[in-house]
């Protein structure tokens, strides 16, 4: 999952991160709307938390501009209102949650897990495939009765494959949806990461390469 925060307060937005990417999440930050509207025009994410009082673009002009293009991110406001109707006016804006500050941040993962859920296509709980079970709920992965312990990447990575359900995800499908914006496109990160998680994984290789294409689990 890829995560953008929108969060003008740099220490809380800063540590939010810091603990979603524990998460194994992919995060981006931004400071301000502009910049938010520009993430947002350029990468595909899955999750955006907005803090309602941004400058430059204030969060409800942002909010106002993800519900008139379409896009599929879900939006979790952030805001320090806490009357009814400060609530209700961020979700008529098309807001898909709300969040008041200060908030416990177990809360806030598991509002954004949940918002992440609905913004693909509904999956069930545990991915099985070529002998695989992945519970993404308890970031356990097992092979034929045998634990495989994974680093945060290479369990994102695994998940991001066993989703396509067998069809082909491309290298750069994988590092937006993986790594987030400081990774360098040009690096060899899938590759390497893709070598670990094999070797973790045992025998026979389950994780296909298609020349030129991508990988896959058939």
């Amino acid at each position: 999952m890829r995560v953008l925060i929108a969060e003008d307060e740099r220490m809380l937005a800063d540590s939010i991160a810091e603990g979603l990417r524990a998460e194994a999440l992919a995060v981006d930050v931004v400071y301000d709307g502009d910049a938010a509207l520009e993430r947002l025009g350029v990468n595909d994410y899955d999750v955006l938390v907005l803090d309602r009082d941004l400058p430059v673009v204030h969060g409800d002009d942002v909010c106002r501009a993800v519900v008139e293009s379409g896009a599929l991110v879900r939006v979790l406001m952030l805001t320090a209102a806490v009357t009814v109707p400060a609530r209700v006016d961020g979700l008529r804006l098309g807001a898909d949650d709300y969040l008041t500050k200060p908030f416990a941040f177990e809360e806030l993962v598991a509002r954004i897990q949940a918002l992440g859920r609905r913004s693909r296509p509904a999956a069930p709980p545990r991915l099985e495939r070529a002998g695989i079970r992945l519970d993404p709920s308890r970031q356990e992965v097992v092979r034929d009765g045998r634990y495989v312990q994974l680093a945060r990447k290479e369990f994102g990575l695994l998940a991001e494959l066993m989703r396509a359900d067998g069809t082909i995800v491309s290298a750069e499908r994988l590092l937006e949806k993986v790594w987030d914006e400081h990774t360098d496109p040009f690096t060899n990160t899938v590759r390497v990461t893709l070598m670990k998680l094999r070797r973790k994984l045992g025998d026979p290789p389950v994780i296909e390469t298609v020349p030129g294409v991508g990988y896959r689990i058939p």
